[in-house]
């Protein structure tokens, strides 16, 4: 059976945490600094390989010494890990948010923590991603999620079961949902993908939501034997996990239709289909590789005469974006792999032509037909127009 969305943790993370926190006890007791360890998660301790088609770590770790500079990061890991753990023995989770709320309450109503307190939340979140990094295991998996934003879903022929955490069986038929979306929450959940029927044809994973929605009401889906999924510009792990277990148990193609900018090819696209640097440990879990582009291509826009904006590098912002872009072709594995060449490509047209075009440029292609958007992505994944 396919492997479902994300694993339950293999590891004993109660036992690993202890055996952490002993061994930084005994470096005290014996009048030594405790050394902490974790994976770099950084794009120069990113491998990239084809064979697996996500960000792997490579060998390379940040090391925490106990010294002034590093006592309060130190401390506020032990504290923050310590509710982690509580919330593993009593079953319960909290987002991002919510650590960020519970430190500053428990510094607040306790002096002695006053030490602690944090000013921001990316303060605590830097901190929950260093325990994760520290323990290498998934911030999921220590009952901490980002927040609940998936992708929004729309299909006519798919069923999904949800095996709850008592062991109870949720069956949802998304022909049966009317005008609203199916929406997988961005923490852990067991899900069996099946056809209400026969077998589907592809998924268009869409990075505009709204784009998405416009689609749909359209009728996309009526006409079509298909997933859509509105992905809200970067995709969160929510977004990600789904992709990957559609990817894995439906084996239909996916296809990704976004804009056509260094932002969306770089951040985007890359994001889904292989993972990030900041999340190493688990882009086996939260990536699709399978995933192609469909565009928006750079021929799209003389084939369709599609509108365009010139980038200017006398703009902060365009030049930003064609610096990232430029160092995206110096430094990234992902598009120095040989497998990705016509990517690369993309951004290298990009910093030559210095133009952009957005997902929703289609919609000018033929005003009077209401669902030209449609027939022009159709036909290019019928002309195998992607990458």
């Amino acid at each position: 059976m396919p492997k479902i969305r994300v694993r339950k943790s293999d590891k004993d993370i109660p036992k690993i945490a202890r055996a952490l926190c002993d061994e930084m006890l005994i470096s005290l007791e014996k009048g030594q600094r405790p050394l902490l360890q974790a994976i770099k998660c950084s794009l120069d301790n990113s491998i990239y390989k084809a064979s697996k088609g996500f960000f792997t770590p490579g060998g390379k770790v940040v090391t925490t010494e106990l010294n002034v500079s590093s006592v309060q990061k130190i401390a506020r890991t032990v504290f923050i890990l310590d509710i982690m753990l509580n919330n593993l023995r009593n079953g319960t989770v909290n987002s991002k948010r919510g650590f960020f709320y519970i430190l500053k309450g428990a510094c607040k109503n306790d002096p002695k923590l006053k030490p602690l307190e944090v000013q921001d939340q990316s303060e605590t979140d830097a901190v929950i991603n260093y325990v994760a990094d520290l323990l290498e295991v998934y911030r999921e998996e220590l009952n901490c999620h980002a927040g609940d934003r998936g992708g929004q879903t729309f299909s006519k022929n798919l069923v999904v079961t949800e095996t709850l955490e008592d062991g109870s069986k949720a069956v949802v038929d998304l022909s049966g949902m009317g005008t609203s979306a199916f929406q997988p929450q961005n923490k852990p959940q067991s899900f069996k993908l099946k056809p209400k029927k026969g077998k589907i044809d592809f998924c268009l994973v869409i990075e505009s939501e709204t784009m998405a929605n416009t689609l749909v009401t359209n009728g996309f889906t009526k006409r079509n034997n298909c997933i859509v999924i509105g992905a809200r510009g970067v995709p969160s792990n929510g977004v990600r996990g789904w992709c990957k277990t559609i990817q894995d148990q439906l084996d239909v193609p996916i296809y990704f239709y976004g804009d056509l900018d260094a932002y969306t090819l770089q951040n985007i696209y890359r994001t889904l289909k292989a993972g990030s640097a900041a999340s190493l440990i688990r882009n086996a879990d939260f990536s699709a590789p399978e995933v192609k582009f469909l565009g928006l291509l750079p021929d799209d826009i003389k084939r369709y005469d599609l509108h365009y904006y010139p980038v200017s590098e006398k703009n902060a912002s365009d030049a930003r974006a064609l610096k990232k872009a430029k160092d995206a072709l110096e430094r990234d594995p992902f598009f120095a792999d040989k497998k990705n060449k016509k990517l690369a490509d993309i951004l290298r047209w990009l910093i030559k032509e210095k133009k952009r075009c957005e997902q929703q440029s289609i919609f000018a292609v033929n005003p009077k037909d209401p669902i030209m958007s449609e027939k022009i992505i159709i036909d290019k994944i019928k002309r195998k127009n992607y990458i």
